[in-house]
């Protein structure tokens, strides 16, 4: 019965009140709670992607109008994961006239050695449904400067592409969308420049009804968490492994809590220096006590169904009485 926002931007860190170990002093990040930028603005970088890059970790999401269509990607940079600095909204409804009216989700962006430029990859629709299920494309000399925008088109010609994800496999790079209406997940290999799919390295989850993607490698593993498909809904989080991205693959592995904090995997950010991020906590939540009988607010059984009644009950500390404060 816990209302909760599932495209948390918190998700970004993984976990939540992710503690990050520094050479210097060691930060505390408070996720589930509204993050700002240094001049006091909500930082809007919903569904985003970090790069590290000259000694500042660049933050790129989403903003969206008030109706959730695009209006920007925005950039905020930090040194600690915690204090963000706006830089610059790098791609704009002016950028193109495909963009003008659209909804663009999930940006990433990797840097290309060859060539020199920041690429960013996204999933790209109309603006009025999802029917498009298309991959966008676009790229900058500077990682926090203007993106210049390539244009969208759905993978090989055929593939539909929709929530997505980038990894650099120390120059080689690989996108991962959610295809056939979600049912399926592709990994593609990209062109040497990073600007469009050179094949299909495989389709490991069929059927498999997954969104969400976020891969990371730690030691000679790789790691794909993802969310199940389930709407606005928050769901379980579920990971698998490999020791190559072309496979095998193993099962999926439950992580996190049964609704991932009330949020959905965007991006994996550990600190470069130790590799270490450890949970300090859950999602913040809260009583609701009414004034005139100290009483809270309290879903009767613990029921989880639609239409469950709610009433004031003595307090018990159960999960039936608590509840988290979402933003609309």
């Amino acid at each position: 019965m816990n209302v909760r926002l599932r495209h948390s931007i918190a998700v970004v860190l993984l976990l939540a009140g992710a503690f990050v170990n520094h050479a210097a002093a060691p930060v505390t990040i408070a996720n589930g709670t509204q993050f700002r930028d240094t001049s006091g603005k909500v930082l809007h970088a919903h569904g985003g992607g970090i790069l590290r890059e000259g000694g500042y970790y660049y933050w790129f999401g989403e903003t969206r109008n008030p109706d959730n269509t695009f209006r920007a990607v925005s950039v905020y940079r930090s040194t600690d994961l915690k204090n963000w600095e706006f830089r610059n909204d790098v791609l704009t409804r002016s950028s193109h006239p495909e963009l003008d009216v659209a909804n663009i989700e999930r940006p990433k962006v990797i840097y290309n050695n060859s060539t020199g430029r920041f690429v960013m990859w996204m999933h790209k629709e109309n603006g009025s449904n999802y029917s498009e299920a298309r991959a966008a494309v676009a790229s900058s000399a500077t990682v926090d400067g203007d993106y210049t925008y390539h244009g969208s088109f759905r993978p090989l010609g055929q593939h539909m592409s929709r929530d997505i994800t980038l990894f650099n496999d120390n120059g080689t790079a690989y996108m991962i969308s959610a295809a056939d209406e979600n049912y399926d997940l592709h990994i593609y290999r990209l062109t040497s420049d990073y600007l469009n799919v050179s094949t299909l390295v495989g389709n490991f989850w069929n059927d498999a009804h997954r969104e969400a993607p976020a891969m990371f490698k730690r030691g000679n593993v790789y790691f794909l968490l993802t969310s199940a498909a389930t709407g606005w809904n928050p769901n379980q989080a579920r990971y698998a492994t490999a020791s190559s991205i072309s496979g095998p693959w193993t099962g999926w592995t439950n992580v996190g809590d049964g609704t991932t904090f009330g949020s959905q995997p965007a991006y994996v950010t550990i600190d470069t220096a130790t590799g270490v991020v450890s949970g300090g906590g859950t999602s913040l939540y809260y009583r609701i006590t009414a004034r005139g009988s100290g009483k809270v607010m309290d879903v009767v059984g613990a029921s989880t169904a639609d239409g469950a009644n709610v009433i004031q009950y003595t307090c018990g500390g159960g999960a039936n009485q608590q509840w988290s404060r979402t933003q609309v």
